[in-house]
């Protein structure tokens, strides 16, 4: 088997795009993301010769061991097909924010150098355009990596989650209304708080005309919170990080980027929300939108920290957000976010095959539906069991003694749920959700002494390489590991040699073609992308810039003010700070809000206050303004020359102040130290 502008700090800072996606998908957003990452060119790949004999020997045995020529998915995936647009959706600038037709190699047998069962998820995903669910229902598959459903009401169209950014948004309406009429919006709703179902709203209702024409915007409790706050906080590096799990830098070809388990791929465009008029606060509650009856169930803690999802009873029809799907979700994504409760996921699930006992049909916003009620409750009933799995043996390991990285590696689903193709790791994996049900009970401290205070990582790595007898040593050990297959052991061993000495080209190389190796056998879609990334970073260097950020305006512009705050709190560099006792008025002179801002001990404490007298300045300044600061559109000579913007007291203090915060690209290195 595989071994497998501005010098003023925080104003500057890059906010998250994939990260709020990904607050999805549960992408929680990664959007506008790094310098280069619109699709790369499609070069070529001899996938025979990329792939060693150990990795195709894996593959095969894997692809024999399943049963992937099962026709019914296929057939659900491409069942109601209205229209499959092609070409590509561009932003404004003329960027190229989606194209229809990059995957379109996806055919015929896997390729040795794609896992067998990961290449069947990606020609499902591949199923892309208009498609009838049943009467009244609709989906867009194949427009970003999560679905829009319309659902057609009593004078016009209800919107179930309207993607990621607006250019998608606008190309999915559009087409939909080429094929099925020109129908005025009467309701949207958002099932959950990621950002690939809710960014693209603007893309299909203004603000203005939600407003005026009173269209109820639906949404679970404590979507705005949720759907604005980790991405501020810690969006830059759940960006950079996302880069890894979408594998936004990767050419789309059979050795890149093919999937990415829950749909194809992320669109990077321009991130909006319109702000919910209607919340569902209980635990269900009945709601009638444009003449249809909606039974809305809150499933908060599952895959979203807000989410619901809802039963059509007059229409039989269940709409499953994220609860379900046609994979293993995420109980820790990679790119970072907070642990998630398996056993509320899976007591969530039990709920819902109790009051859809009556479906016709479950659709979902990822993937592709399940239609009769015998295979929609064989379906309920595995996903259900496979997180009950996870959840109920991790924690009968845990109190024998094992740790995360044992569990991981010795739990193995029953023979009923391992072959239940629809709850395979394609986008979370057995191994890293056992580590997350390790994690929300016990933390990350394994109980062995000499796991509570180890080295830092280069200077392990210093002392591992001297121990093997240098460098060159170490190398030529892992490069006999490689040649064995041991392709885990050979990235373990020569991760220490990197970070000994980062410029060791032999080293470095060696590792890029380890992670290939593992990436050829992965399942997971995300686990190839960061595999492949991290090959390619190796090879060519990490990026060298941070986020686009100005595509995230529309968004912000929602976000509340503390959020900022904290952002800016958690920006102090204390070094800088040490001894200083600064207090500033930062006064929002549209909203009326004041803040009084007070770095000391090193930490900067906000209040929501009247201006403070004791204040060595106060920035008296518009909330726009104040926006375009935060995603570095205006800099400190803007804050001085702006008509939006002026300073009392000390400008040399303001100045001082501000320069204790500190300006994060989200360019930082990950395979190298």
């Amino acid at each position: 088997m595989l071994q497998l502008k501005s010098s003023w700090g925080a104003f500057a800072s890059p906010l998250n795009v994939i990260g709020l996606i990904a607050i999805g998908a549960g992408l929680s957003i990664t959007l506008a993301a790094c310098s280069k990452t619109e699709a790369p060119v499609n070069l070529q790949i001899d996938p025979s010769s990329a792939a060693s004999s150990t990795t195709q020997k894996y593959n095969a045995e894997l692809a024999a061991s399943l049963n992937l020529k099962d026709p019914q998915s296929l057939s659900d995936a491409t069942r109601g097909l209205i229209a499959k647009p092609t070409g590509q959706v561009k932003n404004a600038e003329g960027k190229v924010v989606w194209d229809y037709d990059s995957f379109d190699f996806l055919k015929g047998e896997a390729p040795a150098t794609v896992n067998p069962s990961l290449w069947r998820q990606a020609i499902l995903n591949n199923q892309i355009g208009l498609f009838k669910v049943k009467d009244g229902i609709y989906q867009l598959r194949g427009f970003d990596l999560a679905n829009m459903t319309l659902i057609e009401g009593k004078t016009g169209w209800i919107v179930v989650d309207p993607l990621t950014a607006k250019e998608t948004a606008q190309a999915a309406m559009a087409f939909a209304r080429q094929h099925l009429g020109d129908k005025p919006i009467t309701a949207m709703i958002f099932t959950h708080s990621h950002a690939d179902h809710f960014g693209g709203a603007l893309g299909v209702l203004t603000a203005e005309d939600a407003k005026a024409k009173n269209i109820p915007v639906v949404a679970p409790a404590g979507f705005m919170e949720e759907a604005t706050s980790e991405n501020v906080l810690v969006g830059t590096a759940m960006s950079r990080r996302s880069i890894y799990m979408y594998g936004s830098t990767l050419p789309r070809n059979v050795g890149g980027l093919i999937d990415n388990g829950l749909g194809k791929a992320v669109a990077y465009g321009s991130i909006g929300i319109l702000p919910p008029t209607v919340l569902v606060e209980k635990p269900s509650e009945e709601l009638n939108l444009d003449g249809k009856r909606f039974v809305f169930y809150n499933v908060p803690g599952s895959e979203a920290p807000s989410e619901f999802v809802f039963y059509m009873p007059d229409d039989k029809a269940f709409g499953g957000a994220e609860l379900f799907g046609h994979t293993l979700h995420n109980l820790y994504t990679l790119r970072g976010a907070k642990v998630r409760d398996a056993l509320k996921w899976a007591s969530y699930m039990d709920q819902a095959i109790a009051y859809t006992a009556d479906a016709e049909v479950m659709f979902n916003q990822h993937n592709w539906p399940v239609w009769g009620r015998e295979n929609i409750l064989n379906h309920m009933e595995k996903q259900r069991d496979v997180y009950r799995f996870l959840h109920d043996q991790t924690v009968r390991r845990m109190n024998q003694g094992q740790t995360p990285n044992e569990i991981s590696e010795e739990i193995a689903m029953p023979k009923a749920l391992d072959q239940f193709l629809n709850g395979r790791g394609y986008y979370g994996t057995v191994r890293h959700n056992v580590k997350a049900v390790y994690q929300f009970y016990l933390g990350w401290y394994d109980a062995n002494p000499a796991n509570l205070n180890p080295l830092p990582p280069v200077e392990a790595s210093k002392r591992y390489v001297e121990l093997a007898g240098g460098i060159d040593a170490l190398v030529k050990s892992a490069q006999k590991s490689f040649d064995a297959g041991d392709y885990r052991w050979a990235a373990e061993l020569v991760k220490h040699a990197i970070y000994s000495n980062p410029d060791h080209k032999g080293a470095k190389e060696l590792q890029a073609k380890s992670f290939e190796q593992m990436a050829y056998v992965a399942e997971s879609a995300p686990w190839r992308n960061v595999y492949l990334t991290g090959a390619k970073e190796l090879r060519d260097g990490a990026p060298t810039e941070g986020l686009a950020r100005k595509s995230l305006i529309d968004m912000l512009r929602h976000t509340p003010t503390d959020r900022f705050m904290e952002a800016m709190a958690a920006s102090l560099n204390a070094d800088k700070a040490e001894g200083q006792d600064l207090k500033i008025n930062l006064n929002f002179t549209d909203t009326q809000e004041n803040y009084v801002l007070h770095v000391k001990n090193s930490v900067l404490h906000h209040s929501k206050a009247p201006k403070d007298k004791d204040a060595v300045a106060t920035l008296n300044l518009t909330k726009g303004f104040f926006l375009e600061m935060m995603t570095g559109e205006a800099g400190a000579a803007d804050m001085l020359l702006s008509d939006q913007t002026k300073i009392d007291g000390s400008t040399i203090q303001l100045g001082k102040f501000f320069g204790l915060l500190e300006k994060a690209t989200g360019a930082f290195n990950i395979v190298t130290p």
